[in-house]
């Protein structure tokens, strides 16, 4: 079950030399999805894969249920409305819990207070994290109750043809693009990859592939903005939250604000995905790269990039 997670492919492209150099027979399923109306326009993804490519058409499809169903296309849009009205309310609580944490971390301690009183801050800015994921998760449930998309005849035939491609491809491939979009389409189809199966993914596609989407940017027209927990992801490898565009999106140069990242989200490696990044998981391995307490995430691999929880973007040493 090895997983690749590759840097952004628009000015650096190496999915093609990944590919080669897993040496795989066959068709390789494609998920572009979040490339929403562009999906079909996959020439040149196809051409990186020898011809070899089939696209699995989710956004396609999930267009096809959207107008065909309306008990789905209406309980979509409620869907959106309330996600839309929860996620700010989030911005609102979790603005206000970073904000805390710098002041709390500014604020001069005569008496040793200080780190105790940031930790604090920190684990209150998790809780505002841990709030959204149940609410979001209730949305979820609700939907689902509502829409009841395994008793679908139209979700059952658009779900017979994801599983019959996937049931012959070795290989998938994951690109980027609208993240929302792509996890959306992952999850109304379950889209689940079969056992053995070699996964290469980059940028939003490589977010999807995480337990937790995390949308950051530090150079917005807004400025610097709290980090936001999106949504869960396919849990591919588990306890690692990558950053793609590392260089191009955060101010990696700002410890304080770095460190931050990585102590709010203690339990995940950051690994950050660069032009030229290829990071590969090999067999989904668990335990930790430096056997400390990572039982459970993925081993990450010697030569990534990750951020430290002091700050420091350190590369992974070899075992």
């Amino acid at each position: 079950m090895t997983t690749i997670l590759l840097g952004p492919q628009r000015f650096t492209t190496t999915v093609g030399s990944t590919i080669r150099s897993l040496d795989v027979d066959g068709r390789i399923a494609v998920v572009n999805s979040g490339w929403e109306e562009r999906e079909s326009d996959d020439g040149e993804l196809t051409g990186h894969l020898e011809g070899r490519g089939v696209n699995l058409r989710l956004h396609h499809r999930m267009m096809d249920v959207l107008a065909k169903d309306e008990q789905f296309a209406a309980a979509a849009v409620d869907f959106r409305d309330r996600q839309d009205e929860l996620r700010a309310f989030y911005g609102i609580r979790l603005q206000g819990a970073v904000d805390a944490v710098r002041d709390v971390g500014h604020r001069t301690s005569l008496h040793d207070v200080g780190p105790a009183a940031v930790e604090a801050a920190i684990e209150a800015v998790r809780d505002v994290d841990r709030w959204y994921a149940a609410q979001l998760a209730e949305l979820y449930r609700s939907v689902r109750e509502v829409t009841r998309p395994d008793e679908s005849g139209l979700f059952g035939w658009h779900r017979g043809e994801i599983n019959a491609v996937l049931d012959e491809c070795d290989t998938v491939v994951v690109a980027g693009g609208n993240v929302r979009t792509l996890v959306r389409t992952l999850r109304v189809f379950d889209v689940a990859f079969r056992p053995g199966q070699t996964v290469v993914a980059w940028s939003a596609g490589a977010m999807a592939l995480t337990d937790q989407v995390v949308l950051f940017h530090d150079f917005t027209a807004q400025g610097v903005t709290a980090d936001e927990v999106h949504d869960t992801g396919l849990g591919r490898v588990p306890g690692v939250l990558v950053l793609p565009h590392a260089k191009r999106r955060l101010r990696l140069e700002d410890r304080e604000r770095m460190s931050l990242l990585a102590r709010r989200f203690a339990e995940h490696r950051l690994v950050l995905l660069d032009d030229g990044a290829v990071v590969r998981f090999p067999d989904g391995g668990e335990g930790g790269e430096d056997g400390g307490d990572g039982v459970g995430r993925a081993r990450v691999p010697a030569g990534a990039r990750v951020v430290e929880p002091d700050g420091r973007v350190a590369v992974v040493a070899a075992a």
